[in-house]
């Protein structure tokens, strides 16, 4: 059984001296950096200060999609450990990711409990105990309802979700290669969800194993509240549902989205924050000229959601319920 760390670096200098060493010291196993076609010194850091690291260098930035997809390529292992390179890594952080995979055949992707590099007893933003998915295609995680993140008290187990973290991602080789591995025209942002959901349409299962713990700094690459990061969310968040989303279900979920993300539009303008709105509004006009992209992928054959998607809207739930925690959420 082997097991390869992947971590995907794009101008991480001063990420990979801070965190990089705890991932030497507790992972008995090898270590990739896939550099994003860096231009500061972090090949230089590898070179000098992590000489067992071992580095594929890509020619520029791929994207996190894409520069994984082109990092892994070579790379030989069972499974593959994703891990971004603002992550701090616990003694034995392998071993429960590991056995989960070994002892339940039908898993195919998992990840640990990520808790917050800054708080250590709360929830990451980024992954927490593991993601789910509303049926309007929101995600939200174990832990973390949009902005409202729990004090980690034991509450979620180990136990199956929806869709693991990017930021900590453990997927066995041969299914990423076999469902070619994240989809490059996301570019970043939502291309584990996409991953995982169709990795769960074909049966297998996804898991978190919470008595695996790191800690994630987050936004290290791209801050949390900047143009391109909402342009993103909100323009492959469309390409999620347009790719996955059953055909006969699809327009009505469409038409809501639509209505909720020009609200969520007019909301930005009107708090006073006019890049949101237009980032959110080149999203919408992205994905409908990037549609056309999919038209051989959407799928025929399912005529309804999968029974794991959340029934019911995390929006309503959250905003008019008040139910910010996932475990008031009714299931």
């Amino acid at each position: 059984m082997k097991v390869a760390v992947v971590i995907l670096n794009y101008n991480g200098e001063h990420l990979l001296r801070q965190f990089l060493p705890s991932v030497v010291k507790h992972t008995p196993y090898d270590i990739y950096v896939v550099d994003n076609g860096s231009t500061d010194c972090s090949l230089d850091v590898l070179k000098t200060e992590f000489p067992c690291v071992k580095t594929v260098k890509l020619d520029k930035n791929y994207g996190f999609a894409e520069g994984y997809n082109k990092g892994l390529q070579d790379i030989e292992a069972d499974y593959f450990m994703l891990l971004n390179d603002d992550v701090e890594v616990t003694e034995s952080w392998l071993e429960p990711l590991i056995d989960l995979m070994e002892t339940k055949p039908e898993c195919a992707v998992c990840q640990p409990k990520l808790l917050s590099y800054l708080d250590k007893n709360a929830f990451e933003y980024a992954g927490a105990a593991g993601g789910e998915l509303d049926y309007l295609g929101y995600p939200f995680c174990r832990g973390r309802v949009f902005s409202t993140i729990e004090r980690d008290e034991g509450q979620y187990n180990t136990c199956e979700i929806f869709w693991a973290t990017g930021a900590a991602l453990m997927i066995r080789s041969e299914i990423y290669r076999k469902f070619n591995g994240f989809d490059p025209l996301f570019f970043a942002h939502q291309e584990e969800i996409d991953l995982c959901f169709r990795i769960r349409a074909a049966g297998y299962s996804i898991y978190c194993a919470t008595s695996s713990i790191c800690y994630h700094l987050g936004g290290a690459t791209l801050k949390k509240s900047t143009f391109k990061k909402t342009f993103l969310n909100f323009r492959n968040n469309h390409l999620l549902l347009y790719k996955n989303y059953p055909r006969k279900s699809y327009p009505k979920i469409f038409l809501i989205r639509l209505a909720l993300d020009l609200f969520a539009a007019l909301t930005f303008l009107l708090s006073g924050k006019p890049k949101d709105m237009w980032a959110v509004i080149c999203g919408l006009c992205a994905f409908m000229r990037m549609k056309k992209l999919y038209k051989s992928t959407i799928k025929d054959k399912a005529t309804k959601l999968p029974s794991n998607i959340y029934p019911h809207s995390i929006l309503k739930e959250y905003h008019l319920k008040g139910r910010k925690k996932f475990s008031q959420l009714p299931r």
